[in-house]
Formats: structure tokens, sequence, C-alpha cells
């Protein structure tokens, strides 16, 4: 019996590590531009009708404490402000974050906890929203069925302000 326990035991410990994971890829392009400015980008999850299902990332300029300039223009990245955005007090831990220099970012979620854990099975699209001071703006979105079959992955291709958008199920089991 007390073999049992320690068996159960461990094998509950290291269930976190077999989980599922959800792999969001985002790359901002290098542009060759006269005044560039890092972009402010909003990662969310949209039901059919367009609602947000889950909020999974904000980059935007964070300030010094007491400062919150770089919040102010969290309302340029038009479509997540007008959905989620403004009823957001921000900075918000696991949600926000510093903007980012161009290349290839990925954002790791554990299937089991965190925005894809309260996930109802049906369609969703992953939406990536882009904005520069003195630049573009653009979004791009991946459709997507949720539960995501393992070793699924889709793409999408920005034009301008966003490369490459990636959604993919990493499975214990790949």
């Amino acid at each position: 019996m007390r073999f049992l326990l320690t068996v159960t035991g461990a094998s509950l410990l290291a269930s976190p590590a077999l989980a599922d994971q959800i792999k969001v890829g985002v790359t901002i392009p290098e542009l060759d531009v006269a005044e560039y400015h890092k972009p402010y980008v909003a990662a969310w999850i949209a039901k059919e009708d367009h609602s947000v299902a889950a909020n999974l990332a904000v980059w935007y300029q964070l300030e010094k404490r007491g400062s919150d300039e770089g919040e102010t223009w969290l309302k340029d990245l038009r479509q997540w402000w007008r959905r989620a955005g403004r009823s957001i007090e921000m900075p918000k831990d696991g949600l926000s974050g510093p903007t980012h220099a161009p290349g290839a970012h990925d954002m790791t979620f554990d299937t089991r906890s965190g925005p894809f854990a309260d996930l109802d099975p049906g369609s969703y699209t992953l939406v990536i929203e882009s904005v520069r001071e003195v630049g573009g703006r653009e979004m791009v979105n991946v459709p997507f069925k949720w539960p995501l079959q393992a070793g699924q992955t889709l793409m999408a291709e920005g034009e301008t302000e966003l490369g490459a958008v990636q959604l993919a199920l990493i499975s214990s089991i790949d």
C-alpha cells in the first residue's frame, strides 16, 4: 500500500510536465523606415460573435512607476480596446508586458490553466493587433476549432506591421 501511494504521488507531481501546451508565435518584421517605434501589440481569442473569450497579451510602452503615459495610447489598439481594453486596469499581471523589438516572439500557455482552460469546444479566432507610432496598424486572424488536435499548427501572415502568426498545440504525446 505504501508503494502504491508513493507511485501515485509521484505521478501527480509529474503530471504538469505532461500537460499539453499552446504556443502562440508572433513575428514583428524589421522595417526600413526613418523613424521606428516598437509596436503596441494585443493578442486575444475571439468568439464567433467577435466578443473576447480570453485576453492573451498586451505589449505596450511601460513607464516608470507613477506614470501611465504608455497606457494613454492603448486605445490605438482599436479593436482590442473596443472589445476588452477599456474595461481592464493596466498593468495587469500575466497579461501586460513591454513592447518587443523586431523578431520572433513566443507565448506558451498550459491547456489546463490560464486562458485556454476556460474555452468551451467550438470555433474561435486568434487575433493579433499591432499599431506603431508614426507607423501603421494591422490585424491578423487565425481561425481555429477548440480543442486543437495533437500536433496541429495553424498559421497566418501579416503584410506590413506583423509577419508570421502561429498557433500550435504542443502535445505531451508528440
